[in-house]
């Protein structure tokens, strides 16, 4: 039998607002997204050296050994939640609640239990569609740690917590329950990404024009190539849609990579005896490391 044993610890816990209402909308394209989310979730948590310990329907339970980590992460979370929500219609938006609390918990095995997960799940309850609720313990550790603002709450009682908890909001930028949104589209059933912003439809339409210019070009051909340019400029759009839609790498920098790429690519073709994209290759690669070394 696994040992039961008492330890301090950083609770997060997260749950997506009016999630039953998003299943009888549409429940084949909320579970999509739930799975995206979900997998961004579990990436950034683990980046900043939390683990999962379960997840239920629409909630989540995680910890860290780090206050300052746990909160970094819930921030990002919800920074890239807010892209994955950007071209989707107020009212199909799938926004996650994160409460965080710093208390003993007893440990058994992988699981952890008792008032100081009872506090995170509070928190999380009463933070705000697409915001993040922390408890004073978690805020006294982090507020001069942290580049973001913190609003008082106010207490909240917490079932079989006798007294009640001191809680703050973290101010990560406007409610993005309120922004509204360009019109869009939800995610057809069983659609790979949550974005339809490049669905079927559009690729194809990409795809027809790069072949209409490769045929205007060799119909025309005067000795130049000049249908690459329009392609490279096509290619770019497409990876630049593919980075904001996929959730397996940090957006940023699968960005600054494939920048790299197609300047390597802009070099190749205007060859000319010198490979000069090294140097903006050598600023991007320590972009990529700053960017790299900040999220540890």
């Amino acid at each position: 039998m696994n040992e039961m044993r008492r330890k301090l610890t950083t609770i997060f816990s997260a749950d997506v607002q009016d999630y039953t209402r998003l299943m009888g909308a549409d429940e084949e394209g909320t579970l999509t997204m739930l799975k995206w989310s979900r997998d961004a979730m579990s990436r950034l948590i683990g980046a900043h050296g939390g683990r999962v310990i379960n997840t239920w329907g629409d909630g989540l339970i995680a910890e860290f050994p780090s206050v300052v980590e746990a909160v970094r992460a819930a921030i990002d979370v919800q920074n890239e939640l807010v892209g994955m929500n950007s071209g989707r219609p107020a009212e199909g938006r799938m926004l996650y609640r994160i409460g965080i609390n710093l208390g003993d918990v007893i440990a058994e095995g992988d699981d952890i239990y008792g008032d100081g997960v009872n506090i995170a799940a509070r928190l999380q309850a009463s933070a705000p569609a697409g915001g993040i609720v922390i408890s004073n313990t978690v805020y006294d550790q982090v507020r001069n740690k942290v580049a973001v603002g913190f609003d008082f709450l106010g207490p909240l009682m917490v079932k079989n917590v006798s007294e009640a908890v001191l809680s703050y909001v973290v101010r990560i930028g406007d409610d993005v329950s309120a922004t509204p949104a360009p019109p869009a589209r939800p995610p057809a059933a069983g659609a790979p990404e949550p974005s339809q912003s490049f669905g079927p439809r559009v690729r194809g339409v990409f795809a027809v024009v790069a072949i209409t210019l490769i045929a205007i070009n060799l119909l025309s051909w005067q000795g130049v190539f000049w249908a690459v340019w329009p392609l490279l400029g096509f290619a770019f759009v497409l990876a630049m849609a593919w980075i904001r839609r996929q959730s397996r790498f940090d957006q940023r920098i699968a960005g600054l990579v494939f920048i790299g790429i197609g300047i390597v690519i802009v070099n190749l073709l205007t060859w000319h005896g010198v490979f000069w994209a090294i140097w903006p290759l050598l600023g991007l690669a320590v972009a990529v490391g700053l960017r790299w070394a900040m999220r540890r």
